[in-house]
């Protein structure tokens, strides 16, 4: 069906002039071809809405995302860098949560934002584009498209990013350009030819820009506006073939439909193709808060569905020894050897799994295999001080510390058990220094100043050993 050359409405079928009957009576009453007194139908602009609140839903989805952004400031977050877990608390998009059950996320990080610089410049996009996409399209087909595309974006975002946290109406926004491109482009809307192709440049400058400068800037989720845009573009391109009649709810109401099916149905890909990655991200997310029981469950289901998943193993094999159950993490951390020989995290996990099951010279055959293969290791050493320690051979224990803080100064905890050690060895002043040391280096802890309240007393210095307890009964009655 062709349009009107003029303003661009659609002529009759089997038209064979170029402009619409309103255009070529009024260019004749212009001309003054028809007489005064003849009639002249006053016929709006097609692209014109008759209703005065042509922003209403605009508005509404502008207020909803300020006032999400002031009670997050109200209740203590950060107006210019929110942390991760603030975004997470309050509805942010995260791979182990959202893929985990919680798929609200999905449109609830659609009203939420990564600081001030951030909300402001989607708003300002918002109120444009949404004002010239819900003026064409009418209230709730517009409101529609923005919600569908910003499920869509968050959809394509956790897809690419399970590990990244995202937030941002961007999404939604892209969307909305993507309807619009589509709109135009298909001629979907009766428009004046100038105002088609400027309004449609404008649009695709506008993506255009916005997805070149997400790339060069490595923070921008891009991935998000690139869902948007795709979701958008689906919705503008079935509304314009499919349901250009605004009128029509039924078929409008059917594109609607059509889309959500789409975007579930990707949902539901979602869950299928990355629930192994998602359970181990769960059980990770499990052992940070020390729920080992939780973590455990969510990593097991992860290795029966990816055998060979050497992380989903480490972690399993961590979580077991966190609770005790050394010869399940025995197991586990020999899986991830067998898998990855260079492993040196796994052998180290393994060497303490050994010393705490009294098996000593497994334990150092684990730490010297770290060291077979990076022999400037300081963790590897501090292990070979702690087999030493628990063999009671407190010189080679000092050696090895000695050794681990040489190579890592800033190890925690390491000049600590070299005081130990030296006590023992009734090395006080040596190991008074290393208490010290060790305070200098991580702070004031309570174990410390015990330490130092013994050594001080085995020295005979009893006023420092009194003032070492006083300090220790302080810090303990702070914690």
């Amino acid at each position: 069906m062709a349009n009107c050359v003029q303003c661009g409405r659609k002529l009759p079928p089997l038209s064979f002039g170029k402009l619409c009957q309103w255009c070529v009576r009024h260019q004749a009453a212009q001309r003054g071809d028809e007489s005064e007194d003849a009639h002249q139908p006053l016929m709006a602009p097609p692209w014109v809405r008759r209703s005065a609140s042509t922003r209403m839903v605009t508005q509404a989805f502008f207020g909803i995302n300020v006032a999400v952004f002031l009670g997050m400031a109200l209740a203590g977050v950060s107006i210019t860098e929110p942390t991760s877990q603030q975004l997470v608390d309050w509805g942010a998009n995260w791979g182990p949560l959202t893929a985990g059950g919680e798929w609200w996320r999905l449109l609830t990080c659609t009203f939420l934002h990564i600081g001030i610089i951030h909300i402001a410049f989607n708003m300002w996009c918002l109120w444009d584009l949404g004002a010239l996409c819900e003026s064409l399209y009418g209230h709730w087909t517009f409101a529609a498209v923005y919600l569908i595309s910003g499920v869509g974006g968050s959809l394509a975002s956790v897809t690419m990013h399970p590990n990244g946290v995202s937030a941002g109406a961007s999404g939604a926004i892209f969307g909305l350009a993507g309807a619009l491109i589509a709109s135009f482009y298909l001629g979907e809307f009766s428009l004046p030819r100038t105002v088609v192709t400027g309004t449609l440049r404008s649009v695709v400058m506008f993506v255009g820009y916005n997805l070149i400068f997400g790339a060069m800037s490595g923070v921008t989720d891009n991935y998000a506006h690139l869902g948007g845009l795709v979701t958008g573009l689906i919705c503008g391109a079935l509304i314009a073939r499919l349901a250009p009649d605004g009128g029509n709810l039924v078929r409008r109401g059917a594109v609607v439909l059509a889309v959500l099916v789409v975007v579930f149905g990707g949902t539901a890909w979602l869950r299928h193709s990355r629930s192994p990655v998602i359970h181990v991200q769960r059980g990770a997310m499990f052992l940070r808060q020390n729920q080992n029981d939780q973590a455990i469950a969510e990593l097991q289901i992860a290795i029966r569905m990816r055998p060979d998943d050497v992380f989903a193993h480490f972690e399993l094999g961590h979580a077991y020894s966190l609770s005790k159950q050394f010869a399940k993490a025995e197991v586990e951390l020999k899986r991830v050897i067998e898998l990855d020989p260079s492993a040196q995290d796994a052998y180290y996990e393994l060497g303490f799994v050994y010393l705490e099951s009294h098996q000593s010279a497994q334990a150092r055959d684990a730490f010297a295999e770290i060291l077979s293969l990076n022999s400037n290791d300081a963790d590897a050493h501090f292990g070979l001080a702690e087999v030493a320690a628990s063999q009671e051979n407190c010189p080679e224990a000092v050696r090895e510390y000695e050794t681990a803080a040489r190579l890592d100064p800033q190890m925690q905890g390491v000049y600590y058990r070299t005081g130990v050690c030296q006590a023992k060895m009734k090395m006080y002043d040596a190991a008074i220094a290393s208490y010290l040391k060790e305070q200098e280096s991580s702070g004031d802890s309570y174990d410390i100043e015990i330490s130092l309240a013994d050594a001080y007393r085995a020295q005979g210095k009893q006023p420092s050993a009194e003032e070492a307890m006083k300090k220790a009964s302080q810090l303990k009655a702070s914690q």
